[in-house]
């Protein structure tokens, strides 16, 4: 059977979905990951001055750009060591709405995030009637929960893949095992393209 196509969302593509591409990546799965904001945000000296970057800005200029105006602070901050890791999977942030590319399941780790998809595809219609999984697995935006997060979606997407060609007639009870496990209350939505 075709490997399932996993989608992983955030808002800017920069770390709890770059953290579960990662994990996915490296056990061989069929991965794409994306943002849903209009800007790409890090961030900045203060709350109210982030870092903000059009999507498509290649990580490895935004790694550049901050580490000459301040490397102390966007180190301690761990920007840096996230810019590094995203360099290596990818070269630049992507907003999934502008992509086309048709999913299996698509992975939102934020209300917000999980409710733009919804109205993407929505916007968008339907033209091939192809079932998409939207699920929403909300991980705060920080460093460690981010770990967590790509640990726990690798597990939820390791178990939908062992069901093999018969993982949409598991996925209610794979979601409901994966909640008892771990806690992690996912919401989903069947839309289709």
């Amino acid at each position: 059977f075709d490997k399932i196509k996993f989608a992983v969302v955030c808002a800017s593509n920069m770390n709890r979905s770059m953290e579960a591409h990662s994990c996915l990546r490296k056990r061989g799965m069929c991965v794409k990951s994306y943002g849903t904001s209009t800007v790409v945000k890090l961030p900045g000296p203060s709350a109210t001055k982030p870092n903000v970057y059009e999507f498509g800005t290649p990580y490895e200029t935004i790694y550049q750009e901050l580490k000459a105006k301040d490397m102390d602070l966007y180190k301690q901050n761990g920007v840096l060591s996230m810019l590094e890791r995203n360099i290596h999977i990818k070269t630049a942030p992507e907003r999934f709405q502008n992509q086309n590319e048709e999913f299996d399941i698509i992975l939102a780790f934020e209300d917000r995030v999980y409710e733009a998809i919804i109205e993407d595809l929505s916007t968008k219609g339907s033209k091939t009637f192809k079932l998409v999984h939207v699920v929403n697995m909300p991980i705060k935006d920080t460093h460690e929960e981010a770990l967590i997060g790509g640990a726990q979606c690798l597990q939820l997407c390791q178990a939908l893949d062992e069901k093999g060609q018969d993982w949409e007639a598991s996925f209610a009870s794979v979601a409901q095992e994966f909640t008892a496990r771990t806690g992690r209350k996912l919401n989903y939505s069947p839309m289709f393209y």
